[in-house]
C-alpha cells in the first residue's frame, strides 16, 4: 500500500497510535496456523535475539564521549546525521555483533542499532542534569538553600523551567550512591550502569525484506501483518526463518482512510501486543474563528474538570452537555500510605 498521504485544501497530517493483538498467525513454508502461545514464544525468541544484541551495542558506547557524538547531530565529517537512529549509528560506524553460531539478517541488525540509538540519545538528557547536580552539590542534599537552588538551575540546560521534584529524585539518588559508595558517582553513567534493553520490535525500522503490513480490500477494519520470525531460539541459518501472516482486527479509533506504518511488537502475559502507528489527515488548525472551545480546570477534591461550549451564528454561547470529571482521591489517598 501507499505510504503516501492525499491531502486535500486546508487539511494537515497527523500520527496517532493504536494498541492492538496478534491472536494467531499462518506460517507461510508450511502452511501450519500458528496459535497465540507459539506466536508470542516466536516472537519472544526474536526479541531476545534483539535485546542482547542492543545490550551489547551499548555496553560499548554507553559513555559521554559518544553520547555527545550522537547528540551533536553531526558526524566527523560534518554531516549531518540522519534522524533515523539505526542510520545515524551506522554513519558513525557503531556496528552491531551477532552471537557466534547465530544467523540474522540485516533487517535484525536495524532494529537493534534502532534501539540502541534511541536509548543513548535519551541518555543525553539525564547525563546533562546529572552532570548539573554533581557540579554544584549542597551542603545538605535534604535542604538546599536558595543560593543552592540558583546554582544547580543554572548548571542544568534549561534549568530554570524544570520541577523542583526532578533535581531531588537525581540528587537522592547521587545522595544513596554517596552514603553506598563514600563518594560522589563520575557521572550518570556510574550512578545509572548501562540501561536495560526491552523485549520488543522495532518493525518501523525495516522495510519489506523483513515486514509488510496491509489492509484488507473487503473490510478496512483488518489488516495483514507479515513478518519473519524464527523457528528456533538460536537460529543458525537463514532457513531457521519464515514468514508468519498475523491477521490484526483494528480499534474503532483508526480511520479507514489512515494509512498505516509498521508496529512496534511487545509481549505482555504469554500474548504479544502491537502497537500501531497510523497518518490520517485533520483539518488544519485556524488562529481564528473556532465554534468551539474546550475548558479543563484542575482542583483540590476533583483534579480536572472539563467542558464544551459552543459559540453560535448570534454569539450566544452554548454549554454542550454536562463536562466531564477526573476524581483522584483513591491514588492520592494510596500516596499518602506510600508517603507514610
Amino acid at each position: 500500500m501507499s505510504r503516501k498521504l492525499a491531502l486535500a485544501s486546508g487539511e494537515a497530517v497527523r500520527t496517532a497510535c493504536a494498541r492492538a493483538l496478534l491472536r494467531t498467525g499462518v506460517d507461510e513454508a508450511s502452511g501450519e496456523v500458528v496459535s497465540r502461545a507459539m506466536l508470542a514464544e516466536r516472537v519472544g525468541w526474536c526479541a531476545d535475539l534483539v535485546a542482547r544484541m542492543a545490550g551489547s551495542l551499548l555496553a560499548g558506547h554507553c559513555n559521554a564521549a559518544d553520547v555527545d557524538v550522537l547528540a551533536s547531530g553531526v558526524d566527523a565529517g560534518g554531516r549531518r546525521l540522519p534522524s533515523n537512529a539505526w542510520m545515524a549509528l551506522r554513519r558513525l560506524g557503531w556496528t552491531a555483533t551477532v552471537p557466534e553460531g547465530v544467523r540474522v539478517n540485516d533487517r535484525i541488525v536495524r532494529m537493534v542499532q534502532e534501539q540502541a540509538g534511541r536509548v543513548l540519545r535519551s541518555v543525553k538528557w539525564r547525563a546533562d542534569l546529572t552532570a548539573g547536580v554533581l557540579s554544584t552539590w549542597p551542603a545538605d542534599p535534604r535542604r538546599r538553600t536558595g543560593q543552592e537552588w540558583e546554582r544547580v538551575r543554572a548548571a542544568i540546560p534549561g534549568g530554570q523551567g524544570l520541577p523542583s521534584s526532578v533535581i531531588k529524585g537525581r540528587t537522592r539518588q547521587a545522595a544513596a550512591f554517596l552514603t553506598t559508595n563514600g563518594r560522589l558517582p563520575v557521572d550518570v553513567f556510574e550512578l545509572e550502569g548501562v540501561p536495560r534493553v526491552p523485549r520488543m520490535l522495532l518493525l518501523a525500522a525495516c522495510d519489506r525484506q523483513q515486514a509488510t503490513i496491509e489492509r484488507s480490500d473487503t473490510d478496512p477494519d483488518r489488516v495483514l501483518l507479515r513478518l519473519q520470525l524464527p523457528t528456533r531460539a538460536d537460529p543458525r541459518g537463514y532457513r531457521d526463518w519464515t514468514w508468519v501472516a498475523c491477521p490484526i482486527s483494528l480499534p474503532p479509533t483508526v480511520p479507514a482512510s489512515a494509512v498505516l506504518h509498521l508496529p512496534t511488537l511487545r509481549i505482555t502475559g504469554g500474548t504479544v501486543r502491537a502497537d500501531l502507528a497510523y497518518t490520517h489527515p485533520v483539518p488544519k488548525a485556524k488562529r481564528a474563528g473556532h465554534e468551539v472551545a474546550l475548558g479543563v480546570d484542575w482542583g483540590l477534591n476533583t483534579l480536572l474538570s472539563a467542558g464544551t461550549v459552543r459559540l453560535g451564528p448570534e454569539g450566544r454561547i452554548t454549554a454542550m452537555g454536562a463536562g466531564g470529571q477526573f476524581r483522584a482521591a483513591g491514588v492520592l489517598a494510596k500516596q499518602h500510605r506510600l508517603r507514610r
